[in-house]
Order: structure tokens, then C-alpha cells, then sequence
């Protein structure tokens, strides 16, 4: 199967949505609406990537940064396509286009019981950081 790697559109939402609702260990919130992830798209153009073989969507990622650091969330692969590279292509994608931003670090944020999300990440180079709380209040 060939794979198509292209960056993201609001067009692209629902199967994205599917897609991350089919993803163990990836939790979704009302900051996951259509809206969000279009005005999430609209602030950091061309950093965020899909993946798709055969007409279907295989792999996503929203890649932003605050002008100072960047931030993925929703690196998904479809199970039948994992094992290939989708997930580190994605997001050497979007690691460059945040380069080209002139963004030199970036985070991101895994829940401690995701284990597939966990070894991917280390997997790849990313270190896991300690010493850090994190604190969320709702506006």
C-alpha cells in the first residue's frame, strides 16, 4: 500500500476524530471539537500532518508551538499500519516545520497509563521529563 503524507486540513476532522477514538491510551475533550482543532490548525499552519493509503486515514498529528516551544498532540496510527514508520515520519514532519519556525524544543504530553504512547516515545528519543507537575484550571 502506498502512503500519501500531507499536511492536515479541517477536512480531514472527522476521520481524524475516528481514527483518535479508536487510538488506546489517547483521551479526547471538548477541546477536540471540530472548532478547536480548525482554529488550532488556522494558528500554526503547516505543522500539522495526516497520513493516508488507499483513500483511508492511517496516521495524524497536530504540531504547534506558542513562539517559544512547541507542542504534538494526537500522534495516531491506525493499528494495520503501525510497525512501518508512520508515527516518526509524522512527527519529523512536524518537528520540521517547527525548526523552520525557529522553535528549538518541543513537548508533549503523555497520560501515565498510555504504555503504547510511553515506548513510543522513548523508543524514538524523546526523554521523559521528571520534576515537572502539571496544572489545568478550565477558563
Amino acid at each position: 500500500m502506498e502512503l500519501i503524507y500531507r499536511e492536515m486540513t479541517v477536512g480531514d476532522y472527522e476521520a481524524a476524530y475516528s481514527l483518535w477514538t479508536k487510538t488506546e491510551g489517547m483521551v479526547l475533550s471538548s477541546a477536540d471539537s471540530k472548532e478547536e482543532v480548525e482554529a488550532y490548525l488556522l494558528r500554526n499552519p503547516g505543522c500539522s500532518f495526516v497520513c493516508e493509503g488507499e483513500g483511508e486515514l492511517l496516521g495524524t498529528i497536530l504540531g504547534g508551538h506558542d513562539g517559544r516551544r512547541g507542542f504534538i498532540y494526537h500522534v495516531a496510527v491506525s493499528p494495520i499500519t503501525r510497525g512501518r514508520g508512520v508515527g516518526q515520519r509524522l512527527v519529523q514532519q512536524s518537528l520540521g516545520r517547527l525548526r523552520e519556525a525557529g522553535i528549538a524544543k518541543c513537548h508533549l504530553f503523555v497520560l501515565e497509563d498510555n504504555a503504547i504512547g510511553g515506548r513510543f516515545w522513548a523508543r524514538t528519543g524523546w526523554q521523559k521529563r521528571e520534576g515537572i507537575l502539571l496544572f489545568s484550571k478550565d477558563t
